[in-house]
């Protein structure tokens, strides 16, 4: 939109159907959004316009609300159904904070998607080979790059908390300091968009995929949460004591319900589960444990007012809005029904079959297809509109013969 029609409050309205637009361009049938197809109006959130600093001409970007041209949130809109559950959250007088750990690659240009990604040229011309993370120099030969991530980070008001050499090769990690869901959902993404404007700048390619190289850490994107008493600001995970409440179990308990349910929305790509196929660090399985890294649901070491659960089963691929939606959404369900989890794992262990997780996106999606939770939490439309657009995904990826297949079974009998 012009920057004039912006100004003069134009109304700027979308067909329905896009919300559930696959990440091939194509649509599922119109019965998932409405037969006739019909507008939603995007109404700007006053405080996410910004001027984009990467951009030499001036453009801006505003982050919107997608809603109903009758009134309300469109049940279809991932950002409308983070607002529903914060709500929810308000109406008990509690409200959830969050902070997201978003992993990434820096590749160079890959023209040929036949070929392996492969690290960019440094400063000192060579290339990565893995042997650079959690190095004070690992990023020496990226510096110009990241010097420009720094500096428009700074630029859209989006705080770090730490930046990382991640385990993998040209792997990196941004914590963004906790607080309000929305906010981070919005920080998330901005950041992310921010990264490959970036990095196209500097003839660079970021790549968020959960799995882009294979023998190697996958990226996440670990969620980390509390609650708030609202007015009291006191986290009702620890009592006065610091020993956990009864509300810090019923909330892990309620993540452990939802996990298998919601693992489609966690892990929403066929690529998501090359990195859950990972043994360590990767966790497949609604186990929780104190400061456990092979447990999907970890306590990390922290004072009583920082007592909080990490959910590290979302990859870096994951819709923040939605992945940090049922996280919250799986915890309240827990804190209103008073469910209580399983006991904590430590060490070494064997996942129970009641805790373990779907390992392919078709399975995940038929769990979601039986959910009754997901539907209670999200509303029919949204998951039947969600799965339908998922397969669309799933069924273009059978389409195709995999390099492996070619190589390795051709030449059977």
């Amino acid at each position: 939109m012009t920057a004039e029609g912006f100004l003069e409050g134009r109304r700027l309205q979308m067909a329905r159907g896009v919300l559930l637009q696959c990440i091939m361009g194509g649509y599922p049938p119109a019965r998932f959004y409405g037969s006739d197809d019909g507008d939603l109006a995007l109404v700007p959130d006053p405080a996410q316009i910004h001027r984009l600093p990467w951009s030499q001409q001036p453009r801006a970007l505003a982050i919107c609300d997608a809603d109903e041209l009758t009134g309300g949130s469109s049940s279809l809109s991932t950002r409308g159904q983070l607002k529903a559950v914060i709500a929810r959250y308000a109406a008990l007088g509690l409200a959830p904070v969050v902070a997201t750990e978003l992993e990434f690659f820096v590749f160079a240009p890959n023209t040929d998607p036949t070929q392996p990604f492969q690290p960019p040229l440094g400063l000192d011309g060579r290339r990565e080979d893995g042997q650079s993370a959690f190095s004070i120099s690992s990023n020496n030969g990226l510096r110009p790059f990241f010097s420009e991530v720094y500096a428009c980070m700074a630029a859209l008001g989006l705080p770090r908390d730490t930046f990382m050499h991640e385990m993998g090769v040209s792997q990196f990690e941004i914590n963004l300091l906790h607080g309000d869901p929305l906010l981070l959902a919005d920080q998330t993404l901005l950041f992310k968009h921010l990264l490959k404007e970036v990095a196209l700048k500097h003839g660079l390619t970021v790549v968020c995929m959960a799995k882009p190289l294979a023998h190697t850490p996958g990226s996440s994107m670990h969620i980390h949460q509390s609650i708030i008493e609202i007015g009291s600001g006191r986290n009702v995970f620890s009592d006065k004591a610091g020993e956990p409440t009864a509300t810090f179990r019923h909330f892990i308990a309620g993540q452990q319900a939802g996990m298998a349910d919601f693992t489609a929305l966690f892990a929403p790509n066929v690529n998501s589960y090359q990195r859950l196929c990972h043994p360590y660090a990767s966790p497949n399985n609604a186990c929780w444990s104190h400061d456990n890294r092979a447990a999907g649901l970890r306590i990390p070491a922290s004072p009583p007012a920082a007592r909080r659960v990490e959910n590290r089963l979302p990859g870096a691929d994951a819709n923040p809005y939605l992945a940090i939606a049922a996280s919250l959404a799986a915890g309240l369900y827990g804190i209103e029904h008073k469910l209580e989890p399983s006991e904590p794992i430590q060490g070494e262990f064997e996942v129970p079959d009641n805790l373990s997780l779907p390992c392919t996106l078709h399975a995940a999606l038929e769990r979601l297809k039986r959910s009754q939770l997901a539907k209670e939490l999200f509303g029919k439309e949204f998951i039947e509109g969600y799965i339908a657009s998922k397969t669309m995904e799933l069924t273009s990826f059978i389409d195709e013969i995999t390099p492996w297949e070619r190589r390795v079974l051709a030449a059977q009998a």
